[in-house]
């Protein structure tokens, strides 16, 4: 390569995303040298080469890597040691990981310290059961930029209920729990996703958890007095009974076995699953042929199909082994509920079947 090849470090600077000063500091401390250095003026050149390293560099940086491990991790990659590379990366991950847990627990106390005067109790319920609900929530919760609100769970508290919903814009969840104790308030908001995911291991080892509500958040109170701050979301919710009744009435009604559904569509794992309902029971059709499972319904035979990423998390995360359909149509949302504990309920949309 010629010097006429090379690039100054102001052009190189711009197609790497790193600025000048920054590229001078590498090359000082040792990590990214130039391809060549002008020995009467001390300009800094750059090959095409070194882009992709430089472009790496950058990225190991934002992530926060010391530039001792970013040394090894580009020693690593030199002697074609990706094992080693990629062990480097998943080491720093895990302590930026325990770091962040660090910093939100240190956020908590400070946030518990300054709001503490500005919390209402709502009610106290089991921590596993409450810690159960919210697992089978935040498998319906998506992250979308655009619209926040769909990673949060809705918490609706009333003096003899706490209902939990979340949707991804495709399935729509709500569960019903009854508090051991009320403090007879009604009370409702969204609380971040993120946020109940950070907290909900902790949730399930304490007996009861009492819930407390303030200006922007949700604070869980633990038996032994540890406290959990959640933040909640601001954009509007639809309300969950709102959201029910207005579903058109279903017309059919089947009954479905839930572990074999569960079974075949793992066995199976398509793309698109398709349930032929009818009197003589259920089957999961798939392309070469198909599985009867156990089931009943009415008189009527319908065909639906559902994307296997909406209807697994909804049959994954259902109550007891025996499932209802409530159906009105092909094309209509089909509620998903519980035989044993109706108070589990998803709302799924179907899909168009898959054009042969």
């Amino acid at each position: 390569m010629t010097d006429s090849d090379l690039m100054p470090i102001g052009t190189f600077a711009r197609i790497v995303g790193l600025t000048a000063s920054a590229l001078r500091f590498y090359d000082d401390a040792g990590v990214l040298r130039p391809d060549h250095v002008d020995s009467q003026t001390g300009y800094r050149f750059y090959s095409e080469e070194q882009i992709d390293t430089a472009q790496r560099l950058r990225e190991l940086r934002e992530l926060g890597m010391p530039l001792s491990d970013v040394s090894r991790f580009f020693a690593a990659e030199t002697a074609s040691d990706s094992a080693e590379s990629l062990r480097l990366l998943n080491d720093h991950m895990r302590r930026v990981s325990d770091e962040t847990a660090r910093l939100q627990l240190v956020a908590a106390r400070l946030s518990e310290f300054l709001q503490s005067e500005a919390s209402t109790s709502l009610c106290t319920l089991s921590g596993p059961v409450f810690a159960a609900a919210v697992d089978q929530l935040l498998a319906t919760t998506a992250d979308d930029p655009d619209f926040p609100v769909l990673n949060g769970v809705r918490l609706c508290v009333e003096p003899d209920a706490l209902i939990l919903a979340a949707t991804d814009r495709y399935r729509f969840t709500s569960r019903t729990l009854v508090p051991s104790r009320s403090a007879g308030t009604t009370w409702a908001g969204t609380v971040s996703g993120h946020a109940l995911r950070n907290t909900v291991s902790a949730i399930r080892r304490s007996p009861t958890v009492t819930l407390e509500a303030g200006d922007g958040f949700l604070r869980i109170v633990h038996e032994d007095g540890t406290v959990c701050q959640c933040t909640l979301i601001e954009e509007p919710f639809p309300d969950a009974r709102d959201f029910f009744s207005s579903l058109p009435t279903a017309v059919h009604h089947y009954m479905i076995d839930r572990r074999q559904l569960l079974q075949t569509m793992e066995q199976q794992a398509p793309d698109k699953v398709s349930l032929r309902l009818s009197a003589s029971g259920v089957q999961v059709l798939h392309p070469a042929d198909s599985v009867d499972i156990d089931g009943t319904g009415d008189s009527s035979e319908l065909t639906l199909w559902f994307e296997l990423t909406t209807l697994h998390p909804a049959v994954t995360n259902a109550l007891g082994n025996d499932l209802i359909l409530d159906v009105t149509a092909s094309d209509q949302p089909v509620i998903l509920r519980s035989a044993d504990d109706g108070d589990f309920t998803t709302v799924l949309m179907p899909c168009q079947a898959p054009a042969h």
